[in-house]
């Protein structure tokens, strides 16, 4: 039976108790209980900040303790945490600040420039070190406890921004059910007894944050994690020597990175499983960590922000190289051809997805919805195929998504940040395949006639104006855009130019 987050977190205490050492980050271990009483603590701080049931808050940080505690406390106090990831631009946070209605924010000190632009006067909280204007993080935990706000199970859990091959990013609606739903599914897909302890690399601030933090509720053990501020191959080696971690979650291009460290000269015997996913892993990729770390294994999993990151996983005692596993507890997957009609198997197609796991729908936006949406399954975009025994192979992207060091990047908001400057008058993105990021941002634009801007040029106004996961490494200057036969920019030949290098 689904409950909200902020019960299941009260129940997970009192089914576990919380004396166990919970977290550790830079040094220092927090035991669940003190997790537990900071939260309480920081939800009574966000009311007296203004924060009401219902009131997005932005969370725009790096990894510290802290980014779970807020998820907790938002919770309780019956708030909706929106967390963006650090990379955005300030255009880009302006935009989901506009949309959203956030009422405060959550941030660090490395990002405080562009919050503050984007707050308008809206409180802005700072873990660590707080200047003057803004509320220090400890002013929340300073307070007493907060009694739990009641909501429904269907009320908004989270707001989490994704991009489209259209228009500006879209926030995904995700209830307290579907997050719940999501939470069970993947702790039962991945929990193995007496593997217990975990590092935390990729950003908590974003939906794989939310992820870890729901999952967590659902534990029948106590557990242990070990935070990453940042990912970084040689800390995540020492670390997972000086805490014998057995499982962490990565992206292929990490993967990629550790094995670029001399993995052979630290015991890393305890490392039993690293998940994998936000991109395509290539076999070879997850066969060479497996060769040089004997008795690991890495799984792969598939999942996306409208499915609140999750559609299926590896079974813990089986595996296919190249699929992303079988569909989860309580998630159905069907493949559509293009008249909607429901495919064999071997056959691909669009991957559909029904459960409870699928989101509200778009923020603000029920055409968008509505177009993804239909008859209750969600229509993924993704291009690929289920086998005889249910297992699911992703093989290609109806969506023109460019995935870039696990992130998505989508043309179209590329497209516009480069048609913003004055001297571009076209413009079209596609990817290249890299080893290193998986895929890069190639720009072509054209220019207004007169103009003497160089393809240097065009890329560092990009990046003034773009995230780091975005902002295209490669930009060409062309004198037009290929176009197809219905005046749609032709992607097709441009993908053709950047694998023969012209």
């Amino acid at each position: 039976m689904s409950a909200t987050l902020g019960r299941r977190a009260e129940e997970v205490l009192e089914r576990l108790g919380g004396e166990h050492r919970s977290l550790f980050f830079e040094g220092t271990w927090w035991t669940a209980a003190e997790l537990s009483g900071r939260a309480r603590r920081a939800a009574r701080g966000f009311a007296d900040l203004g924060v009401r049931p219902g009131d997005r808050v932005v969370l725009c940080m790096a990894n510290v303790p802290e980014v779970g505690i807020a998820y907790a406390a938002l919770w309780r106090a019956g708030a909706v945490p929106t967390p963006v990831l650090f990379l955005l631009s300030e255009d880009e946070l302006r935009h989901v600040d506009a949309d959203s209605g956030a009422v405060a924010y959550v941030t660090t000190p490395e990002f405080l420039p562009k919050v503050s632009a984007v707050a308008a006067g809206k409180p802005v909280v700072v873990v660590g070190g707080a200047p003057e204007g803004t509320v220090p993080w400890e002013q929340l935990e300073g307070g007493e406890e907060l009694a739990l706000v009641d909501r429904r199970t269907d009320d908004l859990a989270a707001l989490l921004y994704t991009g489209g091959t259209t228009g500006r990013s879209k926030g995904v609606a995700l209830s307290h059910a579907n997050l719940d739903a999501a939470g069970a599914a993947g702790y039962a897909a991945g929990h193995v007894p007496g593997r217990t302890r975990g590092l935390l690399p990729l950003p908590l601030a974003h939906v794989y944050g939310l992820m870890v933090s729901v999952t967590g509720l659902h534990a029948v053990e106590p557990a242990q994690s070990v935070l990453l501020r940042w990912f970084d191959p040689a800390g995540f080696v020492a670390l997972v020597e000086e805490h014998r971690v057995q499982q962490s979650a990565l992206v292929p291009s990490m993967i990629g990175m550790l094995l670029g460290q001399p993995l052979e000269d630290s015991d890393l015997s305890c490392l039993e499983r690293v998940s994998s996913g936000g991109a395509p892993l290539a076999p070879e990729l997850a066969l060479e960590l497996e060769r040089r770390l004997p008795g690991l294994q890495v799984k792969e999993g598939y999942g996306c922000t409208e499915t609140s990151a999750l559609i299926s996983a590896q079974p813990v005692d089986d595996r296919r190289l190249g699929s992303v596993g079988k569909p989860v507890t309580g998630v159905e997957v069907r493949i559509e051809g293009p008249d909607g009609e429901v495919l064999p198997a071997g056959q691909d197609g669009e991957i559909c997805v029904r459960g409870p796991v699928v989101m509200q729908g778009y923020w603000n936006s029920p055409e968008a919805t509505a177009e993804v949406v239909r008859d209750g399954w969600f229509h993924t975009g993704d291009v690929g195929h289920l086998d005889e025994q249910g297992w699911l192979f992703v093989v290609d992207r109806l969506k023109d998504l460019i995935i870039r060091n696990g992130f998505n990047v989508y043309p179209r908001d590329v497209e516009d940040a480069l048609l913003a400057h004055p001297e571009v008058v076209a413009a079209a993105v596609v990817g290249r395949p890299d080893p290193r990021v998986g895929e890069e941002v190639v720009a072509f634009v054209q220019l207004a006639p007169g103009s003497a801007l160089t393809d240097d040029d065009v890329r560092a106004y990009a990046r003034e104006h773009l995230s780091a996961a975005k902002y295209p490494r490669e930009v060409r200057v062309v004198d037009g855009i290929p176009l197809t036969s219905v005046l749609k920019t032709d992607r097709k030949a441009l993908r053709a130019q950047v694998r023969a290098g012209s």
